[in-house]
């Protein structure tokens, strides 16, 4: 799909709420639409990237004036609470051409600035990011895998890096510390209840 072809399509699909974000309704028919093995994870707002937004807007100390690596950001929402809270620079990376449609569209939305990078990049170092976001990543024992090599090499660095997370079973706790915990508001169909709690962490 070109791109703006990826953007009619999170247009057609999606609607403004009140975040501001273009979030979907019905998360399985949107599913069958985009013909991909994996669930939009574009098209809501999860619960560990709104803890971690929140956190981000309520400690803008963290990310003002730095560079800022959002890893698998779907929507955007991490990526666009950074560059609200003054980072000087943020790119949101995901593997999903929509995601990076939808995050334009919700920057612009925002009035910010965020770039997208595309494609897989867990083998880098997250382009030498002063801070390191990433939003509910611990949801498959495969993802974890390949997420906690390039997350220790960024912390290793000096980077700090800052992780949501709604208690998802693969999340390796003794490796991170706990800095809040947020009531958030999810997605009815995707988590089988209206809200959770989720835990912005540490490394």
């Amino acid at each position: 799909m070109s791109a703006p072809a990826l953007t009619d399509f999170v247009l057609a699909h999606t609607s403004p709420v009140p975040v501001p974000l273009h979030s979907a309704v019905e998360a399985m028919d949107l599913w069958e639409r985009t013909r991909h093995d994996q669930p939009p994870f574009w098209a809501f707002p999860w619960a560990g990237g709104q803890a971690l937004a929140r956190h981000v807007l309520d400690h803008a100390d963290l990310v003002r004036g730095r560079k800022v690596f959002d890893l698998a950001s779907g929507s955007g929402l991490v990526a666009i609470a950074a560059a609200l809270a003054g980072a000087e620079c943020v790119t949101a990376n995901d593997i999903d051409p929509l995601a990076l449609a939808a995050v334009e569209l919700n920057a612009a939305a925002n009035g910010v600035t965020v770039t997208t990078l595309g494609g897989d990049r867990l083998d880098g170092d997250a382009h030498a990011a002063d801070v390191v976001l990433a939003g509910d990543v611990f949801y498959d024992a495969e993802i974890t895998a390949l997420v906690l090599p390039f997350l220790a090499r960024a912390a290793a660095r000096g980077a700090l890096v800052l992780l949501g997370d709604p208690d998802r079973a693969h999340l390796p706790r003794d490796r991170f510390a706990a800095q809040a915990r947020y009531e958030v508001p999810v997605p009815l169909t995707l988590e089988s209840t209206e809200t959770r709690s989720a835990t912005v962490w540490r490394a």
